[in-house]
């Protein structure tokens, strides 16, 4: 079968590489290149890379209207998209004959939307899995071909627990495809009145409120790992890491042990396991409060 594959990050590499061993990729669309670094410098999507190591051709339209003449001279019989970034026009979802697949890192119709993995995680959910659909124009709203469920440990992060979906959810896909090009599956209707949502992670959230709970601060920095950020009194920025919930009181945001970098929350209270220092230095943080004299963050 002749595919067309849409994926830009990281997430959709295991994907790009299964369907490759077990189909023919057409082409691959991605997003274009973005300065990255201190220095800005561009930088290619994971996914070009290594399409570009598979001979496959690759096209990174800057405009909606440059994607179906896209599609119309490949003629895929069947578009896979795995996390590309952007929505797809109806003309190029309903092209292929068998359909525009969509591996969704969720347990649909829970957590809609462009950011799945880092909502569950902060919802302190206990589980979450891959899903994966028949494309429709409404936002991961169609019909369901399959699902896996996967548990989330304490330990998971962003980046644990979204490595561990895109490996598994790479192999869903190929299986599920197998079965659906040859009329073994149904799909079922998603239930629409359960659905919940995962919008795009906004600026603002990835500093911490210690006014909210402890386990809540704590399922942030995990969720948003390792962008999660405190600001002491001197309005230094540190990136916390790892953190664990311990009993505690005091003020929001003050610290209340010295010796092991414990944070006040509005209920309980964070101990900082690791962090990023203003200067960039990954550090315990009992080795952190040793150094640097905090005693509250704002």
């Amino acid at each position: 079968m002749r595919l067309l594959f849409f994926g830009t990050p990281d997430f959709a590499v295991p994907s790009l590489k299964r369907l490759a061993e077990e189909f023919e990729v057409a082409g691959v669309v991605c997003q274009p290149d973005k300065p990255s670094g201190r220095g800005q410098k561009l930088t290619p999507p994971p996914t070009k890379l290594l399409a570009k190591e598979l001979y496959i051709e690759v096209f990174q339209p800057e405009k909606k209207s440059q994607i179906f003449p896209i599609v119309e001279a490949l003629k895929p019989q069947c578009i896979v998209v795995v996390a590309y970034g952007k929505i797809l026009p109806p003309e190029v979802i309903y092209y292929p004959k068998y359909g525009c697949i969509n591996l969704h890192a969720s347990l649909l119709p829970y957590y809609r939307g462009s950011a799945p993995i880092q909502r569950t995680i902060m919802a302190g959910e206990k589980k979450t899995g891959n899903t994966v659909m028949l494309m429709e124009e409404g936002m991961d709203t169609g019909p369901i071909l399959s699902q896996e469920e996967e548990p989330i440990f304490e330990e998971d992060d962003l980046k644990s627990l979204s490595q561990r979906l895109s490996q598994k959810g790479a192999e869903l896909l190929v299986k599920t495809l197998r079965e659906w090009i040859k009329g073994n599956i149904k799909p079922l209707p998603q239930e629409h009145e359960r659905a919940t949502y995962a919008p795009p992670i906004q600026k603002e959230e990835y500093r911490i409120c210690w006014k909210t709970t402890a386990e809540g601060v704590r399922n942030r920095v995990r969720g948003l790992y390792p962008n999660c950020y405190a600001l002491t009194e001197k309005g230094e920025r540190i990136k916390i890491l790892k953190g664990k919930v311990v009993k505690g009181s005091g003020e929001p945001g003050e610290v209340i042990d010295t010796k092991r970098l414990t944070v006040a929350c509005g209920e309980d209270a964070l101990e900082v396991l690791e962090l990023i220092s203003p200067k960039g230095k990954i550090m315990k943080g009992e080795d952190f409060i040793r150094g640097y004299k905090v005693e509250r963050f704002i």
